[in-house]
């Protein structure tokens, strides 16, 4: 991966150096763009520049990866479970981190009267139809003009909403602020009347899946997130797929593009 990165990287200062100027000068002066000018010492500064940044990259990469693969230890490390006696004993005997998949259930499930059901979460959102104006800029012949269109939309205005205070997983009973609730799904709609309708979202009572917690005290950590219909293997996986290098590399390319760009725009006169 190294090596790819070297040669994206020196071929994307290639292809600057040769889109910003083309060294036709023997004194020094390559080329004027944009009411400023590119020298040979600018050039090669700027390869001094792009190098130091590659290497400042590369020291910040290498921390990036050590901690990820601290991470995979950890994650690698931990109890697999998925039966209530496992869980039970690990929270008892202070196992430390696990990863545990069972069943998640409301113990005191929540609904609304007018779309019945049972659900962990639901949230009731009130929308109006309402209408809007908008400035269009057309063209006719060689003259360009503006109208003023009109169109409608279902915007927000309220909602409310009903939790459960208590879930069972894996055969065990926590407070709702144990385990984070699922993302919520649309449920129905109720139109009330032509400008007013009430859009019902939720989280059905009952879902399977894996959590990353603490097994001590107990009891498990707060506020763990809820993996839905995910195995334990499907959720290290995910914990261990390194998103993080990929993003750095791009934006730190990007960031020294503009650091050489700042370079050629700035005076160095000093440089003569």
């Amino acid at each position: 991966m190294k090596n790819r990165i070297i040669h994206i990287w020196f071929m994307t200062l290639l292809q600057m150096h040769h889109r910003i100027c083309l060294m036709n000068d023997k004194d020094g002066c390559v080329e004027k763009m944009n009411n400023f000018e590119i020298t040979k010492r600018e050039i090669l500064g700027s390869i001094i520049i792009g190098a130091v940044l590659l290497i400042i990259g590369f020291f910040i990469s290498t921390v990036i990866n050590e901690h990820q693969m601290d991470q995979n230890e950890k994650y690698n490390k931990a109890v697999k479970i998925d039966d209530s006696e496992m869980f039970e004993y690990g929270m008892r005997t202070n196992v430390g981190n696990a990863f545990v998949y069972g069943n998640l259930e409301a113990v005191d499930p929540v609904t609304y009267t007018e779309i019945g059901g049972e659900y962990m979460y639901i949230k009731k959102e009130k929308e109006r139809y309402t209408r809007h104006c908008r400035v269009v800029r057309y063209k006719s012949g060689e003259t360009y003009h503006t109208r003023t269109e009109y169109y409608w939309t279902w915007d927000y205005v309220d909602h409310e909403s009903k939790k459960s205070k208590k879930v069972n997983f894996c055969g065990n009973t926590f407070s709702i602020k144990k385990i984070d609730i699922p993302s919520s799904d649309k449920i129905k709609t109720i139109k009330k009347s032509s400008r007013i309708r009430y859009v019902y979202y939720g989280v059905p009572a009952k879902c399977i899946g894996t959590i990353f917690t603490e097994l001590k005290n107990g009891t498990i950590a707060d506020n763990n997130v809820f993996y839905k219909n995910m195995t334990i293997e499907e959720t290290n996986n995910e914990f261990q797929r390194n998103a993080v290098l990929p993003l750095f590399w791009t934006g730190w390319v990007i960031l020294s593009c503009f650091i050489i760009y700042g370079w050629f725009y700035l005076k160095n006169d000093w440089l003569e």
